[in-house]
């Protein structure tokens, strides 16, 4: 029987989430809540669930886990309000904006017996997962180092509210950084230091679009910051993140082997394109993906949470991974306001390769091509 779960927060992302949970047996929308009621009920109607306020959704005795798809600074509250309320937790990324505050949900879980899960789950993909594949089997020999880029010229040009983008816990590093580090972390391991750089080119931004077009904003979080990460496995890697690089042409994220590189896929996605290049070969090999899930499969974490929770078995999207990024993003921050390098507190494993098992679906599994 496929788990009940709630959903708090009706925004965009949401309907990944309902969407998914379509194809697999192992969880179904039971309810959703938002502060805007009208919202929550459009996405009611729209997929078949009910919509409740948010005090009703976490007494529901059915309900066994709460998807928290909040705004990040209200994420730390809400996760600590549904582990309170009995509830298993997985959070849109980051854990928290506060790193003692990610520290209190894992501690609270912890006390309770509940398990928190948190994204970003585009790791567990067909692109990234095949990727990890082709290392584990030796592809590139012993991998040694890597590098990862987000360069980008910020959001203002398109999103019509941008402001938190450019406030303590956003920037580049803490919007897009759960992906490109949980990546790393699922190849290379965990991060034991890093040294950072930290800078912004403007104090104000203008917003591009909308009903506020023309409004200035001002900017008071790095927006171009670099880190040298060194990981537990003795490999290093470089890592910039930028809302000040108006055209770039640097790869996303490239692993450097002693045999050979892998040129690795935009990792806030599920798919490819993923290329090999041998050492000695003339040229990059497009490899094909032997992994489900390579369409936007927002919600896979979730499920394997739950799979994991039925099995008793650790999950891959796991609170203490979600943990370790957010420290590893503070400890960049801290190390460029230092100007020296720093150990990083947390630990974190490389998540165990994902097994899909035929039961998580509803009928015929998805293809590898995706959902």
């Amino acid at each position: 029987m496929p788990h009940p779960i709630g959903i708090i927060g009706t925004g965009n992302i949401s309907a990944a989430y309902l969407k998914i949970a379509r194809d697999l047996a192992l969880f179904e929308v039971s309810a959703v809540t938002d502060l805007d009621l009208d919202r929550a009920q459009a996405q009611a109607a729209e997929y078949g669930t009910r919509a409740m306020t948010r005090d009703e959704l976490l007494a529901d005795p059915e309900i066994v886990a709460v998807v928290n798809l909040t705004p990040p600074a209200a994420h730390a509250e809400v996760s600590l309000a549904a582990l309170r309320a009995g509830k298993h937790v997985y959070s849109e990324k980051p854990l928290a904006v506060a790193r003692g505050d990610g520290q209190a949900i894992l501690r609270e879980a912890g006390e309770r017996g509940l398990r928190v899960g948190c994204a970003p789950d585009t790791f567990l993909g067909a692109g990234l997962q095949t990727a990890r594949e082709l290392l584990d089997a030796g592809a590139i020999g012993r991998p040694v180092a890597a590098t990862a880029f987000f360069m980008g010229n910020g959001p203002e040009g398109w999103h019509p509210s941008p402001d938190f983008f450019y406030q303590p816990g956003a920037g580049p590093l803490f919007d897009m950084g759960p992906y490109y580090l949980t990546a790393l972390v699922n190849m290379l391991g965990g991060v034991t230091q890093v040294g950072g750089s930290a800078v912004k080119a403007l104090e104000e931004r203008t917003i591009g679009s909308g009903a506020r077009q023309g409004e200035r904003i001002p900017v008071t979080t790095p927006t171009h910051v670099t880190a040298q990460l060194g990981f537990g496995g003795g490999q290093v890697a470089t890592f910039i993140a930028s809302f000040d690089t108006p055209a770039s042409e640097l790869p996303r994220i490239e692993i450097y082997g002693t045999e050979g590189t892998l040129s690795l896929p935009d990792p806030n996605t599920f798919g490819g394109p993923l290329r090999l290049r041998r050492a000695g070969d003339e040229e990059w090999e497009t490899v094909a993906l032997t992994r489900p899930f390579s369409d936007n499969a927002r919600g896979i974490g979730l499920a394997d949470m739950l799979d994991a929770i039925a099995q008793g078995t650790p999950h891959r999207a796991s609170g203490d991974l979600a943990l370790h990024v957010l420290d590893v993003m503070h400890t960049v921050l801290e190390s460029a306001q230092e100007g020296r390098t720093l150990s990083v507190n947390s630990h974190a494993q490389r998540p165990e390769a994902l097994a899909v098992q035929p039961g998580w679906f509803r009928g015929t599994p998805l293809e590898v091509s995706g959902s």
